[in-house]
């Protein structure tokens, strides 16, 4: 194998083509062992425990080299921005550069900053003032990473500067005296270093994620490894944007016990968490939630199967508070049934259901109306719809946009008077509504002379108008509430040409004699990447399905993190869509396939194929929800 050069990632912070000055280290002995092992399998020995965040770890490490003898200021700064970057201990290189005073006081953990590119940098003052030369750093400001470990898209001014103050110590050599609060990374940098993870933590009964980000190796000041970073961000508290919905089980102040750097499975497939004397006490109902929440958790961080979490008392290592398989995390966690059938609207306006078995060759698709009033015509032709997640109701729209029903999906009976919603008039209004799981249905009236988001509790109260902090009287074009009943995405108008996509937290009246109304805070931008969006749905893991385009870009399909940082994953042949629906299931246990409306009417795409036609025309494809 080659080794890369010196110079490969160019782009780091490198404002006037200096030379990478980072070491590299190659993980050899892995592919050694793998290749070793596939010519004897041992019949003997230990039994050890694996790694939880086993497979994890990257073959490449970054280490900063320290500042050579009489280095000049210029080098001190260079240095110090590419050392930032590296995988040392306690970033031990990053504050060689620093003065005494400030290695001993940085905390380079509090808060990261990710510039969408590299840093450029230069001499605002003459090397050889009495004061001694500073330095200011600027670049473009993408988002920051707080203390929570959470990810947040700048809004407005995008203009990152900072300033380096240089001095001489008593050696003579030059030192940085005022470094940044924290990390400084290019977004290069950023996605090499951390990686996504959820969090979870309970709106009443239901799990909700909450992404954040962590090192994908050893941080730095902690020396604990992904799966333990994330579980210490866990009891840590859910971030500021998600924590006025959710609620933690663990107790206040439940910390990992003491020294706990690493966790690992047993040969059951078992992760146990030591944890400290705070959650000695709970009750057993409380404390399978813990561990339902640490088993959302961790789940996905790593390739080897997880079966069990169990919590341990912090006065013995093997002493059991409680645990949970998977099996019964899944009931304790509150989430929505797996989805029987999907939904389109048909050729004839008619509300029709289907089912796309992904393990089946049969390119035949079999659609039936649904069952209930809407089977008969033409009492009401619909526009666009929604199905409960228990899949027993509808919120349609009628053809002329004006008329929401909610009508019953079994037994018979009569279609029943229109929700009190709209004011009617000659273009249609209301967009096509939505279920949470809590059983409210929520719709955008688009009328130009009051624009309101309506929220119809239980699907048969009385419809209430819910502000919207930060709208500032703009028209939602479309939204869906996310299966949790703890956010809200919404597609805001920003001028006639250009749709941005928001996710407002739903703020509820507690149990407590709050009387307030229901409210959507908060609202970020949920894909700040694209200029131009067009379709959106929930999909698994709290993530988003976003159809768009970024700035000179063509159409794209592309899973985003509900807090606006971008996802790889794309689906292939997104220009096809004609932007108008995407749908996509948020159940994780069994994925279903995601359908869509494009050209060709209606299309779904099972796993690792292409795209395929269910009915030539048809709309509004939606799943449960």
């Amino acid at each position: 194998m080659d080794a890369e050069p010196l110079d490969a990632r160019a782009g780091a912070v490198r404002a006037r083509g200096r030379r990478l000055r980072t070491v590299r280290a190659y993980a050899f002995g892995v592919a050694g062992l793998l290749l070793a092992g596939c010519a004897s399998m041992p019949d003997s020995g230990d039994i050890r425990p694996v790694q939880a965040s086993q497979g994890v770890d990257s073959q490449v490490r970054v280490f900063g080299v320290p500042p050579a003898d009489k280095a000049s200021p210029a080098e001190i700064v260079d240095g110090f921005l590419e050392a930032m970057t590296s995988d040392d201990p306690q970033l031990e290189t990053a504050r060689k550069y620093l003065t005494e005073a400030a290695a001993k006081n940085w905390k380079p953990g509090s808060a990261v900053t990710v510039l969408s590119s590299g840093l450029n940098r230069v001499a605002t003052r003459g090397e050889k003032d009495p004061d001694g030369p500073r330095w200011k750093v600027t670049g473009k400001k993408l988002a920051t990473v707080d203390e929570h470990s959470a990810y947040q898209p700048q809004t407005g001014a995008r203009e990152y500067e900072e300033y380096l103050q240089l001095v001489q110590d008593g050696d003579k050599q030059w030192r940085i005296s005022t470094p940044p609060s924290g990390l400084v990374l290019s977004e290069s940098d950023f996605q090499r270093i951390y990686m996504p993870v959820n969090k979870y933590y309970f709106a009443g009964g239901t799990l909700v994620a909450d992404p954040v980000y962590v090192r994908q190796r050893t941080d730095p000041d902690s020396r604990m490894d992904p799966t333990t970073q994330t579980v210490q961000s866990l009891l840590a508290g859910p971030s500021r944007w998600l924590a006025p919905v959710v609620e933690s089980s663990f107790p206040t102040g439940t910390e990992l016990r003491t020294g706990t750097k690493s966790l690992s499975y047993d040969g059951q497939n078992t992760l146990r968490v030591p944890l400290n004397d705070k959650a000695n006490n709970v009750a057993q109902p409380q404390c399978k939630k813990m561990a339902t929440q640490l088993l959302y958790t961790v789940k996905d961080l790593t390739g080897s199967r997880l079966d069990q979490v169990e919590l341990l008392r912090s006065d013995d290592k093997s002493s059991s508070l409680c645990s949970v398989t998977e099996v019964s995390a899944t009931a304790i966690a509150g989430r929505p049934k797996i989805p029987e059938f999907q939904y389109f609207v048909d050729n004839e306006k008619r509300l029709v259901r289907m089912k796309l078995d992904v393990s089946s060759e049969d390119q035949q698709v079999r659609t039936e109306p649904v069952p209930g009033p809407l089977a008969a015509l033409p009492v009401v032709k619909v526009s666009s719809a929604a199905v409960s997640h228990d899949e027993r109701r509808a919120g349609v729209v009628s053809e002329d946009g004006h008329g929401l029903y909610v009508v019953s999906l079994v037994g018979s009976g009569p279609m029943p008077p229109p929700v009190p919603i709209g004011k009617g008039g000659k273009a249609p209004t209301l967009t096509a509504p939505s279920w949470d799981a809590s059983g409210d249905l929520w719709v955008a009236d688009r009328d130009p002379q009051s624009p309101a988001l309506w929220r119809v509790p239980g699907g048969t109260g009385t419809p209430e108008k819910v502000q919207v902090a930060g709208l500032d009287g703009r028209r939602i074009a479309s939204l869906k509430a996310s299966a949790d009943g703890a956010r809200i995405a919404l597609l805001v108008e920003e001028s006639e040409t250009s749709k941005i996509l928001y996710v407002g937290r739903i703020e509820r009246p507690d149990a407590k004699g709050d009387l307030s109304a229901v409210s959507v805070r908060e609202l970020r931008p949920a894909a700040p990447q694209m200029v131009d969006v067009t379709a959106m749905s929930w999909a698994p893991r709290g993530r988003l399905l976003v159809v768009g385009r970024e700035n000179g870009g063509v159409q794209q399909a592309r899973y985003m993190l509900a807090d606006g940082s971008m996802v790889a994953a794309s689906l292939p042949g997104a220009t096809g869509l004609s932007a108008v629906a995407v749908a996509a299931t948020e159940d994780e246990a069994k994925p279903k396939p995601v359908v869509a409306f494009s050209e060709d009417g209606i299309v779904w795409l099972p796993p690792g194929a292409q795209w395929r036609t269910v009915a030539l025309g048809g709309r509004a494809p939606v799943y449960p929800g």
